[in-house]
């Protein structure tokens, strides 16, 4: 193929154990991604000669690469939070589009909860206390007060509602309901979120994502690849990313995420429309994240997506837009950056392996389109990735 020319597809997808996983390390989560992912694409590690990973601790990729027995001419490390894993996936599938790389395989791996309960800090809720954010942190204003002020700005610009916000997390356990690898899967009411003990104002506890172990690998390959893969292959139609901000006196409008920009750039690129798309995987830290990466993609108008969120238009059973349809990191799982999950997500959907949880067209058949839109920091940074199948 010319060099530039050349269709990108995911013919790989996995996650390792997830949820409550104490006997492991996140090399150990790495590699069992990894291995499934190969496994999944029936492709063998020798092929491989891109890589791409990040973390919350100190997992250079080229020592990744080597635990896993790997030696790319090709690697990617950026870091910007839950973004990282749909901006990696747009620089790998550039890279074997320019014929830099032939196939790329994205892996994550943390143990996240372990450590906490272990009383191993891999992080802070700051993320740090240098450079410009020394003048927020000694206030108390971290990463959750941070996505607790910009919700409190959209209620006050747009009339959002308490109850709004937290039929998404309802929405969210709804859907985790039908998948049995997801860490909660008990139903919750919006009296239920109401309730619960305050985090940082207004989010309650289940406003809030949950805490997990676990890995995911993603692997992209060259379409003369594909015909030699067992998976049938998702194409990657589009991408777009897009930094803002770091601190909150940089940010123009606490109403726009960046996806604004991403989605714009991803969708144009795809030449797809927001309503043609049929399932979404959208970064859910907080309810919230949910609420306005949608206005942002184009889903509905900037101010309306407390009304777009309501009466049930996120569930896998039922909705207009299924959302998050493996309960997303609000109920599935959460192992700190959570953006390579949503592409694993979106490809089940597509391939139509999602069982119990299969989102289906108006029509009964499988989803053509699907969208995976990471968010780092606080609104900090945005990737987003068309698929179609």
């Amino acid at each position: 193929m010319t060099p530039g020319k050349r269709k990108v597809a995911v013919v790989g997808v996995s996650l390792s154990d997830c949820g409550r996983v104490d006997d492991a390390t996140p090399y150990a989560l790495h590699a069992q991604a990894a291995r499934r992912a190969l496994a999944d694409a029936g492709m063998d590690r020798s092929l491989v000669d891109g890589f791409a990973s990040a973390g919350l601790g100190t997992l250079p990729p080229v020592e990744v690469a080597e635990y896993l027995g790997l030696r790319p001419t090709w690697v990617d490390s950026t870091a910007v939070g839950g973004a990282t894993w749909e901006v990696m996936a747009a620089h790998a599938t550039d890279a074997i589009a320019a014929g830099h790389a032939n196939a790329v395989l994205l892996v994550y791996g943390s143990t996240a909860r372990a450590d906490i309960r272990a009383g191993r800090r891999t992080g802070t809720l700051s993320f740090g206390a240098r450079g410009p954010l020394q003048f927020e942190v000694p206030y108390g204003h971290t990463l959750i007060a941070k996505y607790a002020m910009a919700a409190r700005r959209h209620m006050h610009a747009y009339g959002t509602t308490l109850e709004q916000l937290a039929s998404v997390a309802v929405q969210a356990r709804a859907n985790a309901a039908l998948n049995p690898e997801a860490m909660f899967r008990d139903p919750i009411t919006v009296d239920d979120v109401l309730s619960g003990p305050m985090i940082a104002d207004p989010f309650t506890k289940l406003h809030c994502c949950i805490r997990s172990d676990g890995g995911a690998a993603v692997l992209l390959a060259a379409e003369e690849y594909v015909r030699d893969c067992r998976t049938p292959p998702v194409w990657v139609l589009g991408t777009g990313e897009h930094v803002s901000h770091t601190t909150m006196s940089e940010w123009p409008d606490f109403t726009v995420s960046p996806a604004a920009v991403s989605g714009r750039l991803a969708f144009g690129r795809a030449g797809i429309r927001p309503e043609e798309i049929d399932v979404a995987e959208i970064y859910d830290a907080f309810t919230y994240m949910t609420l306005v990466t949608l206005e942002d993609l184009g889903f509905c108008e900037k101010g309306e997506g407390g009304a777009f969120v309501e009466k049930g238009r996120l569930l896998v059973r039922g909705g207009e837009l299924p959302v998050n349809t493996d309960g997303g990191g609000l109920s599935a799982q959460h192992p700190g950056m959570r953006g390579l999950f949503l592409l694993v997500e979106a490809v089940r959907q597509l391939r139509g392996e999602a069982a119990g949880r299969q989102a289906r067209r108006p029509d009964g058949e499988l989803p053509c389109l699907a969208v995976a839109s990471g968010t780092g920091g606080w609104f900090c940074s945005s990737g987003t990735v068309v698929l179609g199948r």
